[in-house]
């Protein structure tokens, strides 16, 4: 018979897994929380484009630092900002559910 490996009993023992997806290494954890932030941007204002497709629109597309030409796309096309919105949301809820803490 073989022997088997020695039982570990402190956790502490127990391989670690990576700290986050995005990332490895003693900068991961600021990493991971940086993409997780980036992830609730992308949620809440999917949210808000979704139910306010318009009012979004509007606040954004005059004399707002460069964010003119990101919304020229959806200015009086509420549907477009809609399906936008669901694919923000998407991406956000995938792009946090890759974080690992």
């Amino acid at each position: 018979m073989t022997a088997s490996p020695p039982r570990r009993d402190n956790a502490s023992d127990a391989p670690r897994e990576t700290p986050s997806v995005v990332g490895a290494g003693p900068k991961a954890p600021w990493m991971a929380r940086a993409a997780e932030m980036a992830a609730i941007f992308m949620v809440g204002d999917g949210l808000i484009g979704l139910t306010q497709p318009r009012r979004h629109v509007d606040l954004w597309k005059d004399d707002a630092l460069g964010t003119e030409t990101l919304v020229a796309p959806f200015v009086d096309r509420p549907t477009r900002r809609r399906l936008y919105a669901v694919l923000q949301i998407a991406a956000g809820l995938a792009l946090a559910a890759r974080q690992r803490p």
